[in-house]
This record gives structure tokens, sequence and C-alpha cells, in this order.
């Protein structure tokens, strides 16, 4: 028998701050949203999510979580991942931190 798919409510994010990323594990595969700091700027570079767990809503979950930590810390944001770029586009309450 096998385990149903984790729901988008179901999916716990984890800062890495030793990676620099934001990842999360489901059905034993890792996604990640990765950046680097520098002067007070977080680059938002690469955001992955393996192909056997894309359309489930992960990448957006990561990217959420990484912008509200920047938020909190106080950090602008750059969206050097096309992802990123998008999702930030397309939500307007994460536009003030983009640089």
């Amino acid at each position: 028998m096998s385990a149903e798919p984790a729901k988008n409510d179901e999916i716990v994010v984890r800062h890495n701050a030793a990676e620099s990323r934001f990842e999360t594990v489901v059905d034993s595969f890792l996604s990640v949203a990765d950046y680097e700091l520098a002067a007070g700027t977080m680059i938002m570079t690469h955001t992955f999510v393996p192909p056997e767990l894309r359309g489930r809503g992960i990448a957006e979950k990561l990217v959420r979580a990484a912008l509200d930590w920047a938020r909190a810390e106080r950090l602008r944001v750059v969206p050097a991942c096309a992802y990123v770029a998008t999702f930030v586009q397309r939500h307007s309450e994460y536009q003030p931190l983009v640089r």
C-alpha cells in the first residue's frame, strides 16, 4: 500500500542557515530555495523541486518561507532566480522587499 502524497499544508519548510537555503523533504526528495547574503540583501539564487514533486506547491512554500524570513530580518531581496522573480511579480505583498 502506497502512502498518500503530502498535502501543501503538511509540507514543513526548514531554514538551513549553514547551507544558505530553505528546504523541505517530501517523499524522500529534497527541494530547496538557495540564497546568498550580502550587505543587508538576500539574493535568491536558485529554486529546485525534483520533477517527481512538481505541481504540488512546494516551490511556492519554499519561496514564501524565504521571503517571510527576509522581511522579518529587514533584508532587501534580489530575485536572481526566475521562479522567485515571477513569484514576486504575482504577489504584491512581497514587492516592497525587492531591491
